[in-house]
């Protein structure tokens, strides 16, 4: 049965969806087949896989209103062993649309029940935001992985999303997991980025993986060009700090 694993942040710009796309690529490098889903109304990660939404008949919004089953708006094979279900701006209307559905937030966790045992790892991106999206996330997933952002308020948005989390699991789902945090844009001249490393060290007791992403700008370019960081500039920093960090994902051990 495949891993469901959710990347959240109610922030947004702290390297979210980059570490969705970078992440599902190097695991899929790894043999392991891996769906991403794109739960953003801004369909980033679709982008970053160089898929256009206006070229897609079917998408998560249509999933989410019991339009097409999941399996219809799965695109296979956008690389090896990667497949997408993707999302354009319409995803956006949904949580207007869904607010009279009965058990709304369980949507997604029905419909991955059809398809998970086809995938080792289903990563969805979602939102900056609490949502119905980033909750039929939450309730559907296993655990979550937090980027953070090394910056002022980073510990700030870390004690939202644990509070938003402990709700779910309280309420929705009591298997949901931290499965760690991963620190994003890091800049080693900065002492501020040095500060916040530590201060969030000292803060949390979730893990904190090691392999933290500097701030690159060849992971920055790479979207723009529809490729993860695994074609556009495999030598650079970036890259082999997301091929650590899906080491890490792989050889996760639930406790």
């Amino acid at each position: 049965m495949g891993r469901i694993i959710v990347i959240a942040n109610q922030k947004g710009g702290v390297g979210k969806t980059t570490t969705a796309i970078n992440l599902s690529a190097y695991i899929a490098i790894k043999k392991k087949r891996v769906l991403l889903i794109d739960m953003d109304p801004q369909g980033n990660a679709s982008g970053g896989f160089d898929i256009d939404p206006s070229s897609v008949t079917k998408t998560v919004y249509d999933v989410m209103l019991g339009e097409a089953s999941i399996e219809n708006a799965i695109i296979s094979n956008v690389r090896p062993k990667l497949s997408i279900v993707p999302s354009d701006v319409n995803l956006a209307a949904a949580e207007i649309q869904l607010s009279d559905v009965a058990d709304k937030n369980h949507i997604l966790k029905k419909e991955l029940g059809k398809i998970r045992d086809k995938y080792d790892y289903i990563i969805m991106d979602c939102p900056p935001s609490l949502n119905i999206l980033t909750i039929n996330a939450m309730c559907a997933a296993d655990s979550v992985i937090v980027p953070l952002q090394c910056e002022y308020y980073a510990l700030e948005g870390l004690a939202q999303l644990m509070q938003t989390v402990s709700l779910i699991q309280e309420r929705e789902n009591d298997r949901l997991k931290i499965e760690g945090i991963v620190f994003t844009m890091y800049d080693g001249r900065t002492n501020l980025a040095t500060q916040v490393v530590e201060n969030v060290t000292q803060n949390t007791d979730k893990k904190i993986y090691k392999c933290i992403i500097p701030r690159n700008v060849r992971l920055a370019e790479a979207p723009s060009y529809g490729m993860p960081i695994t074609e556009y500039d495999p030598k650079s920093s970036g890259a082999k700090a997301y091929e650590k960090l899906a080491s890490k994902v792989i050889h996760y051990r639930r406790t």
